[in-house]
């Protein structure tokens, strides 16, 4: 465990600026978990706490512009992309899309703080053509926050923090295995949590074929276009009601 420490100690902002890249990428892996520990070294002084801010924040605005100039070039196929792999694939574009119809570019001050909201909110926005000058603005003030509330954590809880260190120092490869296993375990809850989510995608439903025959047969079925307006851009269903989905009351579904 004291090498892990030391590797973390002399390589922070190289681990830091991996771990933050991959994470806001998309990757399943826990970005805050590290801007604490490093943030703790940077409280003892065997880290430079500007550094560590400067090095986060650039991760984050690097993930997030290819994100946002993948979201210009192929908005609508990229964001079914990352909603195929989302926790929640069912609603995160339309959710997305109706925070920043209320909100516009500076919900991306928050936007890292919000579970199913950061990791599609730069590529919409993209897809959505918000000026390049108001995202990074917003997008720099929103990796300022989020970083800085990292370390600050790291910083504050410090002597916490070095107190767990040196618990799992005193098993040694044994505390190695702990925090291979909370990592694993968090990996492992989003996998199995996508998991489930494709079972339900396997259960019966109506095709397109089906729908168009009780059409064609002069039948009326209760058809609710729920999809978002970047979902939709090829048209809607004919005969469709139109919702966003926050207005299915019971007198809509009786």
């Amino acid at each position: 465990m004291d090498t892990l420490i030391r590797l973390i100690a002399d390589y922070g902002l190289l681990v830091v600026f991996v771990n933050i890249l991959l994470q806001q990428l998309g990757a399943p892996l826990p970005g805050y978990p590290t801007l604490m520990i490093t943030g703790a070294l940077a409280a003892r002084g065997e880290l430079s706490g500007p550094a560590l801010l400067g090095i986060a924040v650039a991760a984050c605005l690097i993930a997030d512009n290819i994100w946002f100039a993948i979201g210009g070039w192929n908005g609508r196929r990229v964001l079914r992309t990352l909603c195929r792999i989302s926790l929640s694939p069912d609603g995160c574009v339309r959710q997305t899309e109706s925070i920043f119809t209320r909100f516009g570019a500076p919900s991306l001050v928050v936007a890292k703080f919000v579970p199913g909201f950061a990791s599609v909110a730069t590529a919409l926005a993209g897809a959505m053509r918000i000026p390049r000058a108001s995202f990074l603005l917003f997008d720099t003030l929103g990796a300022l926050l989020w970083v800085g509330v990292g370390l600050a954590l790291g910083w504050l809880f410090a002597p916490a923090i070095g107190e767990i260190a040196a618990v799992l120092s005193q098993f040694g490869q044994w505390g190695l295995a702990v925090i291979g296993l909370v990592i694993a375990s968090f990996i492992g809850a989003k996998a199995w949590q996508r998991h489930r989510f494709n079972v339900k995608l396997r259960m019966a439903r109506l095709t397109v074929e089906t729908l168009a025959e009780l059409l064609d047969r002069g039948e009326q079925p209760l058809i609710v276009d729920v999809r978002s307006n970047t979902s939709s851009d090829d048209g809607r269903i004919p005969g469709a009601i139109v919702s966003l989905g926050d207005d299915l009351g019971p007198e809509l579904l009786a």
